[in-house]
């Protein structure tokens, strides 16, 4: 069984229609120890098949030839390194987000953003205002055991993840509650009736068309999703607390084709504003950590409640399971903590991952299941759930089948033809074309991003 094979079969598709994909392969695509260049292939397949499944649902047709090129989903997975801003190149890592040495081995920190950065100062005992941080904390760390840190800077809410060999996360409980999980964990939560989804037609094919969609996800792998969406015709609404600081270039990258506004759920007029988006939406994808989100009615059964054939998707770092399931996490953490860095480099060294594999990997993959439960739904009805989870994509690329789609390449690689230039309210974007192609399907996003939080909150 190949990677596409065996992700097609978690999103509960029909293994027939694999036959309706081709891949063109490439050589210099993500090298890696591991096999990241057929997983990252895999995901993006699935998602495209996925969408063509529902573009022939709602038109009638035959399900459409899926093409993948390795350059296209290289250069998608490299998209936030290709992202120029009126020329200028992106901040993807603050100083503070690294590999540092303990007396023991070794912890990588997560302190992209300006609340993540405080705490972890504040769980080592380092004032913001002394000297070169990157020093200070280094002299700190090496005195401190990797677990120590790691336990000590959760404790304050911060993020700081222990080197683990493969073996290791394993024998870990929260390692052993993820490999007792499907790749993708898939409920129909009630029988609400089927919602029709009008007929297609036009040029391109956009399944998605009509199918509202709020996005409540931030950082890389729910907004790849939610991108996607808004690839095939969804009005994607991404909502955040204006509480919460976006990093600007972040929102550059993964932002086109969506609308984005503020609310404060904690504030009356704004959480009955929510409501009634929630009221006329199709799906809701959620990127936080599992129950952040459930003192605001968004549980999946509170949500089926209010709104019956719901969509719900869930993306979660280390799942809705097992002892970290309330912990945050981001992909290069995930990569740490799950043998991922030693086996690309080496206990005495770490490694990664030659992209955010996992971010975009799994982002590609909730699409895919939100796509696929859209096609379910207006077969059979039914509130859907899905649930995805870093930790659960790493498990399949560290252990799930790795050779029969790693077959050699025989064409080069340049991201050129898959780099595109577009005015915004931004300045001038340089971006990468998404990598999900059908035929007759979209070939780029209709609108590039605007500015942060400055849309109504209110569908198109």
């Amino acid at each position: 069984m190949t990677r596409t094979d065996f992700a097609w079969a978690a999103l509960g598709g029909d293994p027939a229609l694999v036959s309706r994909i081709s891949a063109v392969a490439r050589e210099g695509v993500l090298p890696a120890r591991l096999p990241v260049r057929g997983t990252a292939r895999a995901c993006v397949a699935v998602c495209a098949l996925a969408g063509a499944e529902l573009t022939a649902g709602r038109t009638g047709g035959k399900v459409p030839g899926v093409r993948v090129d390795d350059g296209a989903v290289a250069t998608a997975f490299h998209s936030e390194r290709h992202l120029r801003v009126k020329g200028r190149e992106p901040v993807n890592f603050a100083p503070l987000s690294r590999f540092w040495r303990t007396a023991d081995g070794w912890v990588r920190t997560h302190a992209n953003y300006p609340h993540h950065q405080k705490r972890l100062l504040g769980a080592l005992g380092v004032p913001e205002g002394r000297g070169s941080l990157t020093e200070v904390v280094a002299e700190v760390l090496a005195e401190r055991s990797a677990t120590e840190v790691e336990e000590t800077v959760y404790a304050a809410g911060g993020l700081a993840i222990a080197l683990r060999s493969p073996g290791r996360w394993a024998a870990h409980p929260q390692g052993r509650a993820i490999a007792a999980h499907p790749l993708v964990t898939r409920e129909r939560l009630d029988t609400a009736p089927v919602r029709a989804l009008a007929p297609l037609a036009g040029d391109p094919l956009l399944p998605a068309a009509g199918v509202r969609v709020l996005d409540l996800t931030r950082v890389i792998a729910g907004p790849v999703a939610t991108r996607t969406l808004a690839l095939l015709g969804a009005d994607v609404l991404r909502i955040d607390s204006p509480r919460l600081p976006e990093i600007d270039d972040q929102h550059a990258d993964l932002d086109f084709g969506k609308r984005s506004a503020t609310l404060d759920l904690s504030e009356r007029g704004d959480r009955s504003a929510f409501e009634e988006l929630l009221a006329e939406a199709d799906v809701v994808v959620t990127g936080y950590r599992p129950g952040a989100l459930d003192r605001f009615g968004l549980s999946p059964g509170a949500l089926a409640e209010r709104r019956p054939g719901l969509v719900v998707a869930q993306l979660s770092a280390w799942g809705d399971y097992g002892p970290w399931s309330g912990r945050r996490g981001f992909d290069s953490l995930v990569q740490v903590a799950t043998g991922i860095a030693e086996i690309e480099g080496s206990a005495e060294r770490p490694g990664a991952l030659p992209a955010q594999a996992l971010d975009h990997g799994t982002g590609y993959l909730l699409a895919a299941a939100v796509l696929r439960s859209l096609t379910e739904q207006a077969r059979e009805g039914g509130t859907r759930l899905v649930r995805l989870a870093l930790a659960r994509t790493a498990a399949w690329l560290v252990d799930g089948p790795a050779h029969r789609d790693e077959e050699p390449a025989d064409t080069s690689y340049e991201p050129g033809p898959w780099l595109a230039e577009t005015d915004s309210d931004l300045g001038r974007l340089r971006y990468a074309r998404s990598p999900v192609s059908f035929a007759g399907g979209p070939f780029d996003w209709a609108r590039p991003p605007g500015r942060w939080g400055t849309d109504p909150a209110r569908w198109a």
